[in-house]
């Protein structure tokens, strides 16, 4: 594994997993196991081969079609190593963390910034003279044949991904920001398919579709060009 992936992930990071055995009547366990794990030298982006699971991540994605061929280069090394049987899950997730500097006025202040309908109740205390200080909520789409779009989304404080994490991200200083945390994703609803590279990226491909314009329709213009095209 590590000779497959030394051009893009040269530096092996294996993990270390807990996880909690609860038994009826019993004291729980702890059973602990060292997970295969491969970053970047920056440390910005890594690939996990789980027991169930293969998980590509970046803190500094620049364009989809570079992380496609990351993906592309992990499940190939995973099939090449040791072979999945079978793919019932395939997802795409995306968390945003908005930041405007000196945003005021609680919740009520990301008007301008993102789509009002993220707002929930807002307008409605406001106009009772209630200052709203914390929204969130959660909206799923389907899009048939087992796809799914799950978007959170709130006004929240500190951080949605915690620095001092495995991988190395540019944290600015906590305070307010919006979360925007889109996860796109396919489920098996019947047959379990192969886990064949080129139909994970073509699933990819499809899951991928409908993020940037709906990401687009969330955020206002005045976030568009102020924040996010000068930032």
């Amino acid at each position: 594994m590590k000779r497959l992936l030394a051009s893009n992930f040269p530096l092996p990071q294996p993990l270390q997993n807990t996880r909690i055995m609860a038994t009826p009547g019993a004291q729980p366990t702890l059973q602990q196991e060292m997970v295969p794990r491969f970053s970047t030298r920056n440390q910005t982006t890594a690939v996990t081969f789980g027991p169930q699971a293969v998980s590509v991540e970046t803190t500094t994605y620049s364009s989809f079609e570079q992380f496609l061929e990351l993906v592309r280069i992990s499940v190939d090394a995973r099939q090449k190593v040791a072979p999945v049987d079978g793919l019932t899950r395939l997802g795409l997730r995306y968390v945003d963390e908005i930041r405007v500097p000196d945003i005021c006025n609680g919740v009520a202040g990301w008007r301008e910034w993102v789509n009002e309908g993220l707002l929930g109740a807002t307008q409605v205390g406001s106009s009772l003279g209630l200052a709203a200080e914390q929204s969130q909520g959660v909206t799923v789409f389907n899009r048939g044949d087992g796809r799914q779009i799950a978007v959170q989304y709130g006004s929240r404080e500190g951080f949605a991904v915690f620095p001092g994490g495995p991988l190395q991200r540019s944290a600015p200083p906590p305070g307010p920001f919006f979360l925007l945390d889109i996860d796109s994703f396919w489920s098996a609803t019947g047959e379990v398919p192969e886990f064949l590279v080129g139909s994970i990226i073509s699933t990819c491909q499809d899951l991928h579709e409908p993020v940037s314009q709906l990401f687009e329709n969330l955020i206002t213009e005045r976030l568009r060009e102020e924040v996010l095209r000068h930032g």
